[in-house]
C-alpha cells in the first residue's frame, strides 16, 4: 500500500473499493532535488502528495525567501488558492531532495465526488482537520517562544534537521538563522 493509500484510508475512512477508485485518479511523478513542482505567478491545476522526499513551499517577499511549510512523506503539496480558485500561485513549491509525488489534476479531483457518494462529507471533515492544524500553527507562532517552537518542530519531525538547510527551517519557524543556530547549539548541549 502506498503512502497515499494509507493516508486516504486513515483520514477518509473509505472502503477498499473506494480507495482503489480514488487512488487510480493519481499518478506518480519524480522530481530531482531543486526541481519546481510549482512556481509563483503560474496557475496550478494539480495537487501533490509526497510519497518520498522533502518539498518546500515558500514565497519571495521583499527579495527574501519565506518558507511557509516543508512537506515530507505523507503530506500534501499544493497552492490551495490556485488549485481551488484558479488564481495565480502565491507560493513556489520546490524539491529539497529527490522526490516521488502522487499528483491529481483538478479535473480528476472533481471526479471523486461522482465516484464516492459521500465524498463531500468526508472532504468537509478533512478540511476542518486541516483548518485545526493551521489554527494550532498560528497559536504556536504567536504564543510560544522561539525555543519552544524549535522544540515542538524537533519533537514532531527530527529528520528535517538533518536534511533541510537551516535557513529554511528558521524561516518556517519565524526566526533568524542565527537564532535557530543558537537554540540548536543550546539543545545539543543539554543532550550531551
Amino acid at each position: 500500500m502506498t503512502e497515499l493509500e494509507k493516508y486516504i484510508q486513515t483520514h477518509f475512512g473509505v472502503n477498499n473499493d473506494d480507495l482503489t477508485k480514488i487512488s487510480s485518479l493519481f499518478h506518480l511523478i519524480k522530481l530531482s532535488k531543486g526541481d519546481f513542482f510549482l512556481k509563483a505567478g503560474r496557475y496550478s491545476d494539480r495537487l501533490g502528495f509526497v510519497q518520498s522526499g522533502i518539498i518546500r513551499e515558500f514565497a519571495i517577499i521583499d527579495d527574501k525567501e519565506v518558507t511557509k511549510w516543508i512537506s515530507t512523506k505523507g503530506y500534501f503539496a499544493v497552492d490551495l488558492s490556485s488549485f481551488v480558485f484558479k488564481q495565480t500561485a502565491r507560493f513556489n513549491i520546490q524539491a529539497i531532495t529527490d522526490c516521488e509525488i502522487f499528483i491529481i489534476e483538478n479535473k480528476n479531483y472533481q471526479k471523486i465526488e461522482q465516484l464516492i457518494p459521500n465524498w463531500f462529507k468526508l472532504e468537509k471533515l478533512f478540511i476542518a482537520k486541516c483548518f485545526t492544524v493551521l489554527e494550532d500553527r498560528i497559536v504556536s507562532q504567536i504564543s510560544l517562544t522561539a525555543e519552544e517552537r524549535y522544540n515542538q518542530l524537533f519533537n514532531f519531525n527530527k529528520e528535517l534537521f538533518n536534511q533541510v538547510p537551516l535557513q529554511h527551517l528558521a524561516s518556517m519557524l519565524g526566526m533568524t538563522p542565527e537564532t535557530l543556530s543558537r537554540i540548536r547549539k543550546k539543545a545539543v548541549g543539554r543532550t550531551s
